[in-house]
């Protein structure tokens, strides 16, 4: 069975070490899912592509064709990893924007594995007191280990072994939770109705 990870990354830049850090949970988890029998399809959503449909879609309620393929990807997955970099102590604007036009219930029942990246090591606490507030406020499963990644961490030849650790750590957290609580996401209500025509007919004389 092939386990779907959407991977949400709201990095402004480019090059990104949010993407980077993205990226890095992205490949840690699909080496435990690989790891453990199973396969993996990864779908990367980069929210700085995205920034004027977000701001229009909270104009008008309506998301633009490419904002909606975005949307998609995420809801229907079987897990999302979400990252952000941290301004003013919190995630960016341009994350809550995304989370903030979903339906409601849309991530119930979601494993969530999140990280974030800041300039110092200060920021990191936002994960507890802003991320993770969040996902339980959406209702989803949110993976124990939270990955920070400050300017520092990343050293002069890429990530630093207690980065890697709390990377791995995180990503077989992740894992426990998509292969255990896959099976038992909330179904959509709308997903099986009974036609019309046979509601009609069970009220007609007969």
């Amino acid at each position: 069975m092939t386990t779907r990870i959407a991977v949400v990354s709201a990095g402004l830049s480019q090059p990104s070490s949010t993407r980077l850090l993205a990226d890095r949970l992205a490949t840690a988890t699909a080496r435990e899912l690989r790891a453990a029998g199973g396969e993996v399809e990864l779908e990367f959503v980069d929210l700085r592509d995205h920034a004027r449909d977000l701001a229009d879609n909270l104009l008008t309620g309506f998301p633009a064709p490419s904002l909606r393929s975005a949307i998609d990807k995420v809801v229907s997955a079987d897990g999302v990893i979400a990252v952000t970099p941290i301004f003013s102590a919190s995630y960016s604007g341009l994350f809550k924007t995304f989370f903030d036009v979903l339906e409601a219930d849309a991530l119930a029942g979601m494993p969530v594995l999140t990280g974030a990246t800041g300039g110092t090591e200060r920021h990191s606490l936002a994960l507890e007191h802003a991320m993770r507030p969040l996902f339980a406020y959406l209702r989803s499963t949110v993976v124990p280990t939270a990955v920070y990644a400050a300017s520092t961490d990343w050293g002069a030849h890429g990530a630093d072994q207690a980065l890697n650790n709390r990377i791995d750590r995180a990503a077989a957290e992740f894992t426990g939770l998509l292969l255990g609580k896959k099976a038992h996401r909330p179904t959509d209500p709308y997903a099986e109705t009974t036609p019309f025509e046979d509601l009609l007919a069970a009220n007609l004389p007969r």
